[in-house]
């Protein structure tokens, strides 16, 4: 897999070689048992899959390339370029600019905006009706594209699919960048709706067996459906794609469900399936998938508590927090700063949607934390959580001899 070129203040020596030993003796990926840093009184058990993806990697050196080759000229971004707050801080601090915020509320005019200057498009991608904007402002849309080679995936098989006469069920967060996104060039080749979960996709199935009138349709997925969308005739024959930070089991439970859906209501044989139903397990994204399947594993083992480090509107972050929140306690932090001392974490709260401040680690002779971070985290801040907590005990070895251990 391709190297990238990534600035010295994302990377770690701690993180790096734990993940160069677990590379040299797993080069398969077959083993997503953690990682054990026993450091005596507190001890880390870190997910075997975390941190910067490939498609992460490859907009931040795209990004970082762009700035240090135009200096003179002004430079903006579309939105966050990932959801991470300290990267897209750092981005700002070098005079980069948003033109819009994650939900695609404009902070920039268009009209300001003129022929010389830089616009990012960021990992998520974007639309093709924001392709066209630039394009008529002079602009050219895909100079400086660091869309993510998987989100890309996604839409050229909603582009294939399509072409052979399927409607496209989009898997995903309806106001999410990359959903948006994703819907913008599905539409351009077939009728398409977004289902945000199960629940959606249960409703969904009900007019696909004419249960429920298709007027109604129009009211249950209002702003989720293409124009032009009939459900009377467009969920005949369909095919699910995924926003690419899903759960991954999520997505193919959705796909599985309405491929049963499917194959009771037209009676169909094992061999006449796909007369209704598209085979697009392909667009399952192999970071998110990693990284979900090394939280799994990581669940396995017994700890007192989790940390989950990443930006709060990460999407594939979010999805960790909520399968370590199924097992034991578990604090969703964006760097080392929320941790206020050995007594207190200031962590956000997925489900209210704000940040709370708790107790932190418990008065006892030994502590195991279950620690993993989302795809757009650097492994910088990996390093500052572990060594933070770390201060709180009297440790007798370094944690460098911990991981020399592993060797």
């Amino acid at each position: 897999m391709k190297s990238f070129v990534i600035p010295e203040i994302y990377k770690s020596t701690i993180i790096s070689k734990i993940k160069e030993i677990r590379r040299a003796k797993d080069r398969l990926k077959k083993d997503f048992e953690p990682t054990l840093i026993d450091l005596g009184p507190v001890s880390f058990l870190i997910a075997r899959h975390f941190g910067f993806c490939y498609g992460v990697e490859n907009a931040v050196e795209i990004a970082y390339k762009t700035v240090n080759e135009n200096p003179d000229k002004r430079i903006f971004l579309l939105s966050e370029m990932i959801h991470n707050p300290d990267v897209n801080a750092d981005l700002l601090s070098q005079g980069v600019k948003f033109l819009m915020d994650t939900k695609g509320n404009q902070l920039i005019d268009w009209n300001e905006l003129n022929p010389d200057d830089v616009v990012i498009v960021p990992a998520f991608g974007t639309t093709l009706e924001i392709q066209q904007q630039l394009e008529s402002l002079q602009i050219d849309p895909y100079k400086y594209d660091t869309t993510c080679p998987f989100v890309e995936k996604v839409w050229n098989r909603a582009t294939q699919i399509g072409e052979r006469g399927y409607s496209i069920v989009v898997h995903g967060k309806p106001k999410h960048e990359e959903t948006r996104a994703t819907f913008s060039h599905s539409k351009e080749n077939a009728p398409t709706v977004v289902v945000n979960d199960m629940k959606e996709a249960e409703r969904l199935a009900k007019y696909i067996t004419k249960v429920l009138p298709g007027k109604q349709f129009y009211l249950d997925f209002a702003g989720q459906y293409s124009k032009g969308f009939d459900p009377e005739k467009d969920l005949t024959r369909i095919g699910v794609v995924n926003q690419t930070t899903m759960l991954a089991s999520d997505t193919q439970a959705i796909a599985d469900y309405l491929k049963q859906v499917m194959t009771t209501y037209f009676q169909l044989q094992p061999q006449e399936v796909e007369k209704h139903f598209a085979n697009t397990r392909d667009t399952l994204c192999y970071a998110t998938n990693d990284n979900q399947e090394a939280t799994y594993a990581l669940l396995k083992n017994e700890a007192d508590f989790a940390v989950v480090v990443g930006g709060y509107n990460s999407s594939n972050t979010s999805h960790l927090v909520e399968l370590c929140e199924e097992k034991l306690p578990t604090f969703f932090i964006q760097s080392q700063d929320k941790i206020l001392d050995k007594n207190l974490i200031q962590h956000y709260d997925l489900h209210n949607k704000q940040e709370l401040t708790t107790n932190f680690i418990p008065e006892q002779e030994k502590t195991t934390i279950m620690l993993t971070c989302g795809a757009s985290c650097p492994d910088a801040v990996m390093e500052a959580v572990m060594l933070k907590i770390s201060s709180f005990f009297n440790i007798k070895k370094e944690i460098s001899e911990a991981i020399e251990a592993l060797e």
